[in-house]
């Protein structure tokens, strides 16, 4: 089934469907590979999707549908305690800038019946259902989200390699750029996994490395630690202070700091709903390690 095909035929049903007063982009990769997935299925998923984010946003706003080609690759497939398979995926990603979800609605918002809708308004069985349609498929399923900020939902379908087609060939670390120079990276991401994650790479490619939970701990870390060269931060962050807030900050401080923001929103979404300043760049979770090391590698060398 070709997704692409798919989304552009319900646009302008979801452009019915959210209103006016929300701007909908549709960003559609090129040479997306197929998958298998009932279509009918899909096309159910991201009508729900675009309901859901209609509804938290009742101010209007800014919808985007996103497809791409992904690889999960081991580590991430290992950091999610056996629920997803490693492999090539095709994504959807539904993202909005609408009233967000907290931690414990994010944990429960695939729990049948679940709904933080008024009584008489909603079921609570969309995400449910979505979540059901895509395991079932033998795929993955992420809500990304930050209060205030809005709400990114990526459905992940396996790819269907057609006989003719032969496999992309994996890439391991092995491969990738090591640090041409001694650097030093600030790593601030509130999911210990992760962090441990990208330090793990970080070392193996010779790079030197600092960690932090929070915001403010990495500001701290900032005015405190060694000379340090770049930052990756996630976007979303607890402790008051957002990703964007501390680069703004780390950037009066250290005005030459190249910094990295990794996001559970499509790349489009996060560039289109923030200004990008020069040093600055963007990786859109979940990624392949050896894509990390080659964006290090690209932002540091110059």
């Amino acid at each position: 089934m070709g997704l692409n095909r798919l989304v552009i035929s319900m646009e302008d049903l979801v452009r019915r469907t959210v209103g006016p007063g929300i701007v909908t982009e549709i960003v559609t990769a090129g040479g997306l590979w197929t998958t298998l997935c009932d279509a009918n299925q899909i096309e159910n998923a991201l009508l729900n999707l675009a309901i859901n984010a209609r509804d938290a946003m009742p101010d209007g706003g800014r919808l985007t549908i996103e497809t791409s080609n992904t690889r999960l690759d081991d580590a991430y497939a290992a950091s999610q305690g056996g629920e997803v398979k490693p492999g090539q995926y095709v994504a959807l990603c539904v993202s909005d800038t609408g009233s967000g979800m907290s931690p414990d609605v994010i944990a429960r918002a695939f729990d049948p019946f679940f709904t933080t809708k008024p009584l008489g308004q909603g079921t609570g069985l969309g995400l449910s259902m979505i979540y059901g349609f895509v395991k079932q498929s033998g795929g993955h399923v992420r809500i990304y989200s930050e209060i205030g900020q809005g709400t990114s939902v990526k459905l992940y379908l396996p790819r269907h390699a057609g006989e003719a087609e032969t496999d992309v060939p994996e890439h391991d670390l092995g491969e990738a750029p090591r640090a041409e120079t001694a650097r030093t990276v600030l790593v601030v991401d509130d999911e210990p996994v992760v962090r441990m994650l990208i330090l793990d790479v970080l070392e193996e490619l010779g790079y030197g490395a600092v960690e932090a939970g929070d915001g403010p701990s990495g500001l701290k870390a900032l005015q405190t630690s060694q000379k340090i060269d770049l930052l990756i931060t996630d976007v979303g962050l607890p402790g008051g202070m957002n990703g964007r807030q501390l680069a703004d900050a780390a950037r009066l401080l250290k005005p030459d700091l190249r910094v990295l923001f990794i996001t559970g929103y499509a790349e489009n979404a996060a560039v289109g709903n923030g200004r990008m300043d020069v040093g600055m760049e963007v990786m859109s979770k979940p990624f392949a390690m050896d894509a990390l090391a080659s964006k290090l590698n690209g932002m540091l060398s110059g």
